[in-house]
């Protein structure tokens, strides 16, 4: 049999090759069987607990490490590293949905991207020459908030307490020398110890940011002129003054058994074939 392939050229990419439509029909998704009794499933998926608006207010102080004759841009983005939704313990499994105020602990950062100006050597009285820097800095924030039980849009599904507990068996020992023979000391045996244990593995609530918004004032703290021989207007600083507020929408999820109704599967007819 020959060889066609030598030269790898088995495809003639210098040729276009025709597209013919192609048919396709439904095919019925094969499913979990319902519960015979129920007729209802059993997922674990995530639930959404809450959606919440959360706002707080930054301050703090940026140092440029160059002159800044003006600021031409700043990007912001949000970052969250921490997001825990504290919710209070129960000691019975069958208590674990009861619903109670829960606190939401969130810590993270703004990041921000600063353009800006700063002047070059080549300054006169009609114009200022500068160069386009930039500076990337994080601003933390850390702040909790109280979420109702009445605001929760599904139930959580709350820790549950681990537990130990002792037990001891009777015994009965002689008493010794110095007592009676009849008298004997009732008690346990302080050489053995016996206990029982229980631990239960709860879902940790997690969280997903939805949206940002931030009303940011920058003002600097520091600004003086370029000199006699510059337009008098012009001037430089390096350290800026910032105020943000800062609102960001975020989901509190959980991963949770929920009951649902199966899809229902159709058998393919034959079409009298």
């Amino acid at each position: 049999m020959s060889n066609n392939c030598q030269d790898n050229n088995c495809v003639d990419f210098g040729q276009s090759a025709g597209v013919d439509a192609c048919c396709s029909s439904q095919v019925n998704p094969v499913t979990q069987p319902g519960n015979p009794v129920t007729g209802q499933a059993v997922l674990r998926v995530p639930v959404t607990l809450a959606e919440r608006r959360v706002s707080t207010v930054l301050s703090t102080h940026i140092n440029f490490p160059d002159s800044v004759l003006e600021i031409k841009d700043i990007k912001k983005r949000v970052k969250i590293v921490q997001c825990s939704l504290m919710l209070q313990p129960v000691t019975c499994p069958e208590d674990a949905y009861n619903l109670a105020d829960a606190t939401l602990v969130i810590k993270g950062f703004v990041r921000k991207n600063i353009q800006y100006a700063t002047p070059t050597s080549d300054i006169s009285a009609d114009c200022v020459s500068s160069t386009l820097r930039s500076l990337t800095t994080d601003v933390p924030f850390e702040c909790m908030t109280i979420i109702p039980a009445s605001a929760f849009l599904s139930r959580p599904q709350r820790p549950v307490l681990n537990a130990r507990a002792e037990f001891d068996f009777f015994r009965s020992q002689s008493l010794g020398v110095g007592f009676p023979e009849k008298d004997q000391l009732l008690s346990s045996d302080l050489s053995q110890f016996h206990q029982t244990s229980t631990a239960y593995y709860n879902q940790l609530p997690f969280c997903e940011i939805l949206s940002h918004n931030i009303l940011e004032w920058d003002e600097s703290v520091d600004r003086s002129g370029l000199g006699v021989n510059a337009p008098f207007e012009e001037g430089v600083f390096t350290r800026i003054s910032e105020k943000m507020v800062l609102n960001f929408d975020i989901k509190v999820l959980q991963n949770q058994q929920v009951v649902v109704n199966p899809l229902t599967f159709i058998p393919p007819t034959n079409n009298g074939r």
